[in-house]
């Protein structure tokens, strides 16, 4: 089945799957766990394929029935259906844009006073996690000792894809700063960009544009033909996307509803992570 999904929701499996996540198929529909992470609401939830997306009542069931013990509501949906119907349930829609592209980003050039390298040590990971935790700890999305530890286990995964050499992630430094990252899956000839972040005050400088390029070379030298990022509908990083080579493909679809006072960890995209 996954074969034939619409390229965002099938680069999202494939790296779950790299990360030990399992896929049942249930026909019109797919059910994802990640027995290593049952904390991470986008690795254990319902994955419409050709049900269909307005019968709420039957998705949330199905869910309730896969997950009894789950807080939270996790279902991607393969069009937009009424608000309404999942709202009277509590639960909120969200959509993302996909974009690809066949050809090689665009690299932009890096701006002076700015180095780019992988991100392999101990010390790289760790200023990671700290930028992740300080920009929740201004935003005050998610609860924050949660959080710490969400991102911790997810860097912890991101380093194992890079040790089998499915992966790799860059970061820009300023001095001793990083001032922006972003990292790239390879699943077979595709490549899935994953968590492009800037800190804000090195924003408009190109960074991101630069570190894209990096990325998309580092996966052509090893075969890969198709280039796949995901960014939320509203985020104006669509923009810079397009201005490198990549084409509006797919949107996808989200419902989800937060397990009431616990954290809520939403699925890592190429900007938000």
């Amino acid at each position: 089945m996954s074969n034939v999904l619409p390229p965002g929701q099938r680069t999202d499996l494939g790296i779950l799957r790299l990360q030990g996540a399992q896929v049942s198929d249930r026909g019109d529909h797919l059910v994802i766990r990640s027995p290593a992470n049952p904390e991470f609401h986008w690795g254990n939830f319902v994955l419409v394929t050709t049900g269909d997306p307005e019968d709420a009542d039957r998705w949330l069931t199905v869910f309730a029935a896969e997950f009894p013990q789950a807080g939270h509501v996790a279902i991607d949906l393969p069009s937009l259906p009424r608000t309404d119907r999942y709202a009277a349930h509590g639960v909120s829609l969200d959509t993302d844009t996909v974009l690809t592209s066949s050809a090689i980003p665009r690299q932009r050039p890096l701006a002076e006073g700015y180095i780019v390298r992988e991100l392999v040590t101990d010390d790289d990971w760790e200023r990671v996690v700290h930028r992740a935790v300080a920009e929740n700890d201004v935003t005050g999305e998610q609860e924050p000792a949660g959080f710490e530890r969400f991102s911790r286990d997810q860097a912890a995964a991101r380093r194992a894809l890079i040790a089998t050499g499915n992966a790799a992630f860059f970061g820009v430094f300023a001095g001793g700063d990083l001032a922006a990252e972003l990292g790239i899956v390879l699943l077979g000839d595709t490549a899935r960009y994953q968590s492009v972040g800037t800190q804000a005050e090195h924003r408009r400088r190109g960074l991101a544009g630069h570190l894209l390029g990096v990325a998309a070379r580092w996966a052509a030298d090893r075969g890969a033909t198709e280039w796949v990022i995901v960014t939320e509908s509203t985020n104006p990083a669509a923009r810079l996307y397009r201005s490198v080579g990549f084409a509006d493909a797919a949107q996808t679809v989200q419902a989800y509803r937060t397990p009431g006072a616990e954290a809520s960890y939403r699925r890592p995209h190429p900007v938000t992570g």
